[in-house]
């Protein structure tokens, strides 16, 4: 079959140039404006998140911050993920190769933080709702605070080794594409520090949340005979413990259905970056939905909503709105 000038990347080139993706036009026009309109909604719902944790006062705790640090990330792959990936899967990498390196530098990294968060927010759930009494004591803003900046420390050194020899091996095979081709073991390391070890991690949390949350509490109740520890502080404590552990639950069903896909998708295409079109669909969707959980669990997410869209935080001493 002749290949004509229109099929590749850079005409001009025709020896060194890519040809152009080859999806079906209705395929690209679908996947283009499906990942147009998460991007839109992924920058605008996180965007909310992050003014939210950051103008009010009194969101100012350690969940949320560690709230607005997964927003942060969510917010970048919105801005930066998505229109890079509407670009590489519906046309030729026009950009060269050092934006192809910083692109999938700031990706890797981005991604790396965002499974990091919900690791942490996992173990702080873990730690109010298995040990009460020394959360306020272990868990304080200043070791959040640390623990956030390591988390994203940690990523941009480790994405640092990972993406340095793209362009010194010269993987992309032509002109026009933005490919991340790897070894087996770096590829094998990528999978087990930033799915494996993460999905075992929040797994295991999960689990002793929900024993602490139901069914240890169901065994407190038939064992208890006092009367008023009976009925004044075993009914509060289980509904609260059962909400945060419904909270989480939504979080971490989220999380694997749509990171499993996307990895899983690495173990066959050698990188988790050259997934499928529908892993990669699964994979953006993560981002958008998180603000939505917060919008279903969390008022103080709503009320501080409404001041945004209202231009109250406009105002003179916005930021001491009680939005709790």
């Amino acid at each position: 079959m002749e290949v004509l000038d229109t099929d590749f990347c850079f005409p001009q080139l025709s020896n060194s140039s890519c040809r152009k993706p080859a999806l079906p036009r209705v395929t690209a026009v679908f996947l283009s404006f499906f990942l147009s309109f998460i991007c839109v909604f992924t920058v605008a719902l996180n965007l909310l998140v992050i003014i939210s944790v950051s103008h009010f006062r009194k969101l100012h705790n350690t969940t949320n911050f560690l709230l607005l640090s997964l927003a942060i990330s969510d917010f970048m792959v919105g801005l930066v993920f998505l229109p890079g990936e509407i670009v590489r899967l519906t046309a030729c990498w026009f950009l060269g190769d050092y934006m192809c390196l910083l692109y999938l530098y700031i990706i890797s990294f981005t991604v790396s933080a965002s499974i990091g968060n919900i690791v942490i927010i996992s173990a702080d759930r873990f730690v109010a709702i298995c040990d009460p009494l020394h959360y306020h004591t272990r868990v304080t803003v200043k070791r959040t605070q640390a623990c956030i900046c390591l988390l994203w420390l940690y990523s941009m050194l480790y994405n640092i080794t990972f993406v340095k020899d793209v362009l010194r091996d010269r993987h992309n095979s032509c002109n026009g594409e933005c490919v991340f081709v790897n070894d087996n073991f770096t590829v094998l390391l990528d999978l087990v520090l930033n799915f494996f070890v993460p999905v075992t991690v929040i797994i295991v949390l999960y689990m002793r949340v929900f024993y602490k949350a139901v069914i240890h509490p169901r065994a407190i109740r038939f064992h208890i005979t006092a009367v008023t520890l009976k009925h004044s502080m075993t009914p509060s404590a289980t509904k609260s413990e059962l909400k945060a552990a419904r909270t989480l639950g939504v979080l971490v069903v989220v999380f694997l259905t749509c990171f499993c896909p996307y990895y899983c998708a690495g173990l066959v295409t050698g990188s988790s970056f050259n997934a499928s079109v529908v892993a990669l669909c699964f994979f953006s969707i993560n981002s958008c939905l998180n603000p939505v959980i917060y919008a279903l669990f969390y008022p103080w997410f709503r009320k501080s909503v409404r001041h945004i869209v209202t231009f109250k935080i406009l105002q003179p001493g916005s930021s001491e709105a009680n939005v709790t």
